[in-house]
């Protein structure tokens, strides 16, 4: 009985105690969870969270940090300007159409309501892309995705000399420097007696037959047509040249033939002069030489005939075209460096049909929105789960415009010409233009210029130099 009642009481012990090791265990595991989930807390307090490098505030750049909503992600921005500039309207500026602060906007206040964003007033020096690390002139940024938007600059194709005498159109130091060279011109004339170098202050040359140069020459040819003309007593600004230099056989030599004709037409029915087929072989004060053997004598001198990638890119350590731009992987990725991606003017993308991806602000902002899903993507799962799809581009047209009610546009299937060209140019523009009060100022100004035949932004300021003969 003593023995029955003995070995009824140890049945219990026998089966309880593998019961208390297997709670033991689940509350070890439990503890061991915990613990990670409180190191993995700690180490985001810390600041260890995953860090995302823009560099430019252009339109792929600012695209990107708009469009990248991982909160636990820390993005940084860099730019060596505070503002983000509509690129598409410096014409507006350099011919005074526009003031700068319409087509401009300060970064920190478009990414001020994303606070995981952070704006750094920087130019980037260097690169270590083995290291995941970009070095600044004041700094060095750590990185676990870097992205890379530091857009294009001026292409003299090997002459960097004759910058100093043509300026590009890049940047609104760009925009004004020309503004002041187009009216302190004709300042200038105004006090000449000597006729021929009365001509020679009120002959303009653009250099670049591309839609910059279509819209540099138009907007030109209407200043001192329509608006000039009122502000001189002694000179006639309706005599100015205007003059469109081409190295190809037609202007706009991307747009369909039957648009490229049209603004060639436009053009010639304002007063500009235009050249095709005409090689620019030297430039120097006041003048440019041909490789025809002409000269054109003339005080303004503005550059808009090329573009090449940000210099920067040949210090990545990767495969570059003639123009300076990445040969990126169809996910625009950089090749050997996943975790780094080049977008906008500094890529060369190819389409489905093999051409280049154009160089234009639509461009640039789908293949932000495209990296900021892959990154996203890649933060949410576990690292290899995450497929990278490739860029497909969505062509959304051209545009260029050409003066008052006179513009060329292709849409799709659509091509469009004159006024009804001209309307759907300006509509696509304010769209894009950031901020309420930066498409209001702009309608209102235009509306001015439009109905009136004035420009509000004929100020001559900063000291400029006074134009050299």
């Amino acid at each position: 009985m003593q023995m029955r009642n003995s070995t009824s009481v140890r049945r219990p012990l026998s089966v309880v105690l593998p019961s208390g090791v297997g709670e033991f265990v689940v509350c070890l595991w439990l503890g061991l969870d915990a613990f990670g989930r409180l190191r993995k807390s700690s180490a985001m307090a810390e600041g260890k969270v995953p860090q995302v490098v823009v560099l430019g505030a252009g339109f792929g750049g600012l695209t990107f940090c708009q469009h990248f909503r991982n909160p636990n992600a820390r993005v940084t921005l860099v730019d060596r300007t505070n503002h983000h500039l509509f690129q598409p309207l410096l014409y507006q500026v350099a011919t005074a159409g526009l003031s700068a602060p319409e087509i401009a906007q300060p970064i920190r206040g478009i990414v001020s309501e994303q606070p995981n964003v952070s704006v750094l007033l920087e130019q980037v020096v260097d690169f270590d892309l083995g290291g995941k690390r970009v070095r600044l002139e004041r700094a060095t940024l750590s990185y676990d995705y870097l992205v890379l938007a530091l857009g294009g600059v001026t292409s003299y194709f090997g002459h960097p000399e004759w910058e100093q005498f043509a300026p590009g159109l890049k940047t609104l130091e760009d925009a004004v420097r020309i503004r002041n060279a187009i009216l302190l011109a004709f300042e200038k004339a105004e006090t000449e007696p000597d006729p021929k170098r009365q001509a020679q202050f009120m002959t303009l040359v653009v250099v670049g037959g591309g839609p910059t140069g279509v819209e540099l020459a138009g907007a030109f040819a209407e200043l001192a047509r329509y608006v000039l003309r009122r502000d001189f007593r002694r000179i006639d600004p309706r005599r100015a040249r205007v003059i469109l230099l081409e190295a190809s056989p037609v202007v706009l030599a991307h747009f369909p033939p039957d648009l490229s004709a049209s603004a060639l037409e436009q053009l010639q029915r304002m007063g500009v002069e235009v050249r095709t087929s005409a090689r620019v072989k030297s430039i120097s004060q006041g003048r440019v030489e041909l490789e025809s053997g002409e000269v054109i004598e003339a005080q303004t001198i503005v550059w808009a005939a090329g573009v090449s990638a940000n210099p920067l890119t040949k210090k990545l350590g990767v495969e570059l075209d003639r123009a300076g731009q990445v040969k990126v992987n169809p996910d625009l990725s950089l090749p050997g460096h996943p975790e780094v991606f080049a977008i906008g003017d500094m890529a060369l993308v190819l389409k489905e049909d093999g051409q280049p991806v154009p160089g234009v602000s639509p461009a640039a902002m789908q293949m932000a929105r495209h990296v900021a899903r892959i990154i996203e993507d890649e933060l949410a799962l576990p690292p290899g789960q995450a497929p990278r799809p490739p860029f497909r581009y969505w062509d959304k047209g051209m545009m260029a415009t050409i003066g008052r009610t006179a513009a060329v546009a292709v849409m799709g299937r659509f091509q469009f010409s004159g006024f009804v060209a001209w309307l759907a140019w300006l509509f696509v523009h304010l769209i894009f233009l950031l901020g309420f009060r930066n498409k209001i100022a702009v309608l209102l100004d235009w509306a001015y210029s439009y109905l009136a035949y004035k420009r509000g932004a004929r100020i001559i300021f900063g000291s400029p130099e006074r134009p050299r003969g």
